[in-house]
């Protein structure tokens, strides 16, 4: 679309820079490297490039509220405006959550939308920032789009814009800018008003506002706040304080929007002290991640999916599924749900974009990942507070507290101890040479024995979409073993400073006797095993882990 005469549009001229290739949730980098001249710019521009002149009629736009945010959403917009679009819906305060920004694409029918976050990473200016474009249908752009869109930004040589004044992102309202029409609208309502259609609302707000079921929530003064106060305080009459840090800070109050046991510490002391809420949760700096925890437990994010899905008949949208899919890294429970009630089961490479497919082609309901991601059909990325709201749910259907619910799963269909070990900003040669070593040792790990295990099976995962055909490779290296278990090596996308390596191990165990043990002692010959198989403290210089859940 051609801009209207007499709007000026300006064309910069720039040159490449290194390394804008997007990873599994769009291009993260430092704030200092983002606040290089033109280095924004030059992406947006490549983004829009890769689009074409018949996708560029209306977008979604907003973020995490992090350093940089509202600054980035103004200088978007100006582009958007000499790049043709007719139209740009953006959160107020340029605030959207990313499962939010999803259901705005959806409702809306644009051609997809902008969202501005770095996930789990630090804000702040010493902090990350991070810029991801989610497609039509509201979800991670395919890697064909990511692939093209690295490819623009290694050949532009200009970028357009256009002069114009701020408009004003904190009162809803319509504003022309540059001939193009900017809604800022309120960030919240519509993703509270799906949520609404999917759980029993009116049960939820007998069991959290009669009192007797307390609660809380993390939001780590991260996105999630103004949602899950609209949410849990407001619809479901939750009482006042139910949200912890509910509100956006551009650094996060210097605290590490991830919400695991070590980086969400306070909501974990509070669940673990002396008179413990009956249920916790937390999310993280967009909003798609979450963590959940019982009375004086943890529940792992793999349990959880399996947990949902068993008991996802409970909830009045979700009373039957398609199908369940699952990342590669992510333990096989819910495999073993899917298996007793014959559903369709998919493993797929990690990024929540290989969940798109299949769910845009109706094989899938639910979907998850090991690292705190739950989500479903009623958006295209993981959703925190959905997440939350399907466990308060079966909560109240059930009336049973979280943990119990968690024993009486393993109980039925036994367990899976998982844990993942990061080693973070290990030196990035390092990490990939011990990745390229137990590559070419593949083919002769089986039969050799190491510690207490031996290996059965070895492989490099590849991945088949079944909806399109695209073939993934390279996406982790799978070790089997005798007694059954499982562990896989990845080299984490998600970082900005040097590599981060992630070791995942698992074990299944069906003993009733054996299903609440100490997760690491449990695993700690397969850890020993995996460790001594790559080579960890030779290759990385690192004894222990950075991070464990």
């Amino acid at each position: 679309m051609n801009r209207e005469p007499g709007v000026a549009v300006r064309r910069v001229e720039t040159r490449p820079f290194e390394g804008q290739k997007p990873g599994t949730s769009g291009l993260r980098k430092s704030v200092r490297e983002f606040a290089e001249p033109h280095y924004l710019e030059n992406f947006v521009q490549a983004i829009f490039n890769t689009l074409g002149g018949d996708a560029r009629d209306a977008l979604v736009l907003g973020g995490d509220g992090r350093y940089g945010n509202r600054d980035a959403i103004q200088r978007i917009l100006r582009q958007a405006a000499a790049n043709g679009f007719r139209r740009v819906i953006v959160g107020r305060g340029g605030i959207l959550s990313t499962p939010a920004a999803s259901c705005l694409i959806r409702k809306h029918g644009t051609d997809g939308g902008i969202i501005l976050s770095a996930s789990h990473n630090p804000g702040g200016p010493d902090g990350d920032f991070g810029v991801k474009f989610n497609g039509a249908n509201g979800g991670p752009a395919p890697e064909s789009v990511t692939a093209a869109i690295h490819a623009a930004s290694g050949s532009l040589d200009h970028y357009l814009t256009c002069d114009a004044p701020d408009i004003d992102l904190d009162r809803d309202g319509c504003h022309d800018l540059c001939g193009m029409q900017v809604d800022v609208i309120d960030p919240v309502a519509d993703y509270a008003d799906l949520l609404e259609g999917l759980f029993d609302f009116d049960a939820l707000r007998e069991m959290l506002g009669s009192g007797r079921f307390r609660m809380r929530f993390d939001a780590m003064h991260a996105v999630t706040g103004p949602y899950a106060r609209e949410i849990l305080e407001r619809r479901l009459e939750a009482p006042a304080g139910t949200v912890m840090n509910g509100e956006p800070l551009e650094d996060f109050g210097g605290g590490h929007p991830d919400p695991n046991l070590v980086h969400a510490h306070a909501l974990v002391a509070l669940m673990n002290g002396d008179d413990p809420p009956a249920f916790g949760a937390a999310s993280d700096g967009d909003g798609d991640r979450n963590m959940v925890l019982g009375r004086g437990g943890y529940i792992n994010p793999c349990d959880s999916l399996a947990v949902l899905t068993a008991n996802a008949h409970l909830v009045p949208g979700y009373r039957s599924l398609a199908g369940v899919a699952r990342s590669m890294p992510t333990s096989r429970a819910v495999d073993r749900v899917a298996a007793a009630r014959n559903l369709p089961c998919y493993e797929t490479p990690t990024g929540w974009k290989f969940f798109g497919n299949l769910l845009d082609d109706g094989r899938i309901t639910l979907c998850g990942e090991e690292s705190f991601g739950t989500g479903s059909s009623h958006v295209r990325e993981k959703d925190g507070l959905w997440a939350v709201l399907f466990w308060l749910n079966i909560i109240a259907a059930r009336q049973q507290p979280a943990r119990a619910i968690l024993r009486e799963h393993w109980r039925q269909f036994g367990r899976d101890y998982f844990t993942r070990h990061d080693y973070e900003g290990v030196d990035s040669a390092g990490a990939e040479a011990l990745m390229a070593g137990l590559r070419e040792r593949l083919g002769s790990l089986p039969g050799q024995q190491f510690g207490e295990e031996v290996v059965t099976e070895a492989d490099d995962f590849a991945y088949e979409d079944p909806v399109d055909g695209s073939v993934s490779r390279g996406q982790g290296i799978r070790l089997y073993f005798e007694s059954g278990a499982r562990v896989v090596f990845r080299l984490s996308g998600t970082g900005t400073a040097g590599a981060t390596l992630r070791l995942y191990c698992e074990r299944y165990e069906r003993d009733p006797t054996l299903l609440e043990l100490d997760t690491q002692r449990t695993l700690a010959p397969v850890l020993d095993a995996a460790a001594a198989i790559a080579g960890i403290e030779a290759h990385t210089g690192r004894t222990t882990p950075d991070v464990i859940t």
